[in-house]
């Protein structure tokens, strides 16, 4: 199984991962699409930091594309105004004048910064905004070693980073979907923008369509996620992993205000990730929410480098330059070891079962590998639904593409009795599960979780024989294994013992075990 394993003792950013994947081998062509669609180039340096070489990503407008491109207006728009005012020349080289009216101290740039952050505006307030962003730092050798196949000399005025124009959530998406990319690669951008967009929303107390979001939708952020979810697929990675991740200390001024490190769109991305946070070990901000996201969709956390035989390593440069920590985001990709018996389970040979008939893992058994998949989760209340109209949303539901239905009682306004509904469904069938669930309930509101995941076993079913006084019955038993092929339950079910047991008269739980014993034993043959 191939591993893909993330060090984030320096956090991440969007361009920190680009470039860490590009260094480990991800080819730079597959994002032609990206450049194509937005009038961008993607330039691929060499930098230097602390002491280790590393890829950097820079993204720039491409003069030669008909994209209409509104970084590249500004630029110019500034360029003008520099000349214009001589005076402000060394304080606004990098300034990206919203309205004309912003201050030299309302719009001073950290040079060594990381990338910038994600502010989200409501339809209100759009066009009084003043935008601190942190730039990257541009400090460059005369040449550059430029690995990309469109990548030439630039100069400052061309980067992208860090501004944009306002885009809604849906206007994102449409650019997306508007690249042609296959469907497992847009799957996964879409799915990273919703839960960056999902979580500025949060933040700001607004939903996820009323909100205009400045960088979510700039240029360069929609170039990083859209950018990793090609390299990612490049590589063809089983299985990623991250380390806990750096946040970095201290303050981070943004348009509201100045807040703690890390942000509080970080923050709210990190609940929904398997990944843990830690402070430090700088005072600076590492973990953009970009980067976040990214990695809160395509990487589970792990505690420390698990075991795998190294095949490649990619270091990716960040925008700081800090004397004792390289700013790098370092990519090991390797080969994990084939799954053992005292590693992650035991085969369906090796089970032992008890007189219950339940199988019994060995005491050395560690853990079992999971598929993980994207799902949504949609919930409504009900307080005046029928035990019918209840009792038939199992059936219903899943007609159109629901996975799971819960039904909890639950205590609604006024004290009166009502119950919450839980659907959980694939992205792709969300929209008809939600109508068919108002159609079916007539409640006036559904809300969606999106972008949540689950760890999935694979599922088989088995026919086996039951023979009884004579007598033969049939009966369906659930069998699941994990990732790797490892056998860990057997149920047989319900359904067909209970019609067994109505037939023969034996009780249906010894009607269930006998058939789970057959099931074992025919696996444990076959195997």
């Amino acid at each position: 199984m191939s591993l893909l394993v993330f060090d984030g003792r320096m956090g991440a950013s969007g361009d920190m991962i680009l470039a860490a994947l590009i260094s480990a081998g991800a080819s730079s062509d597959v994002l032609t699409p990206v450049e194509d669609a937005l009038g961008i180039k993607y330039i691929i340096d060499t930098e230097t930091k602390a002491g280790i070489a590393a890829t950097r990503v820079h993204i720039v407008s491409d003069p030669d594309s008909t994209v209409a491109h509104p970084e590249k207006q500004s630029a110019e728009t500034d360029d003008t105004q520099q000349e214009m005012t001589a005076a402000d020349t060394d304080t606004h080289t990098n300034a990206h004048m919203h309205d004309g009216s912003e201050t030299e101290d309302q719009h001073a740039h950290d040079t060594t910064a990381n990338d910038g952050h994600i502010h989200a505006h409501t339809e209100d307030d759009e066009q009084q905004n003043a935008h601190d962003h942190p730039a990257q730092t541009h400090a460059h050798s005369g040449e550059h070693n430029h690995d990309h196949s469109h990548a030439h000399n630039h100069d400052e005025s061309m980067m992208i980073e860090g501004h944009g124009p306002a885009r809604a959530y849906e206007e994102v998406i449409e650019i997306v979907e508007g690249m042609g990319l296959n469907a497992d690669v847009e799957s996964t951008a879409t799915e990273i923008f919703t839960q960056l967009g999902t979580a500025e929303a949060a933040v700001h107390g607004t939903s996820l369509t009323s909100t205009q979001f400045h960088e979510v939708g700039a240029d360069d952020a929609i170039a990083d996620i859209v950018g990793a979810a090609l390299l990612l697929a490049d590589l063809d990675i089983d299985r990623v992993c991250v380390t806990p991740v750096s946040t970095g200390s201290g303050e981070v001024t943004m348009s509201h205000g100045s807040f703690s490190v890390p942000p509080p769109a970080v923050v709210e991305i990190a609940e929904e990730a398997t990944w843990s946070l830690r402070g430090g070990p700088v005072d600076a901000e590492l973990l953009t929410p970009t980067g976040a996201a990214i990695l809160a969709h395509i990487a589970e956390g792990v505690q420390t480098l698990p075991t795998l035989t190294v095949t490649t390593t990619g270091y990716g440069a960040g925008g700081y330059d800090f004397e004792e920590y390289p700013n790098v985001l370092r990519a090991v990709i390797g080969e994990a070891p084939t799954s053992t018996r005292s590693e992650i389970g035991v085969t369906a040979d090796e089970i032992n079962h008890n007189d219950t008939g339940q199988p019994q893992f060995a005491a050395e058994t560690d853990e079992l590998t999971f598929d993980r998949e994207s799902i949504v989760v949609l919930e409504t209340n009900l307080d005046d639904a029928t035990p019918e109209v209840l009792g038939s949303l199992q059936e219903t539901l899943s007609d159109v593409g629901a996975r799971d239905v819960t039904i909890i009682p639950t205590a609604m306004k006024k004290s009166r009795p009502g119950h919450l509904i839980k659907v959980i469904t694939k992205p792709d069938d969300a929209a008809d599960v939600a109508q068919r669930l108002a159609v079916e309930t007539g409640t006036l509101g559904i809300r969606e979780h999106p972008a949540r995941h689950r760890w999935r076993a694979d599922r088989r079913f088995e026919t086996v024989t039951l023979t009884i006084d004579a007598n033969e019955y049939e009966i369906t038993v659930k069998i699941a294994r994990d990732s790797d092929g490892i056998v860990y339950d057997y149920s047989a079910e319900y359904d067909d013992a209970l019609a067994v047991a109505t037939a023969t008269e034996y009780p249906v739980r010894e009607i269930r075990r006998r058939a789970e014993a057959v099931a074992r034993s025919t696996v444990a043959s076959n195997s």
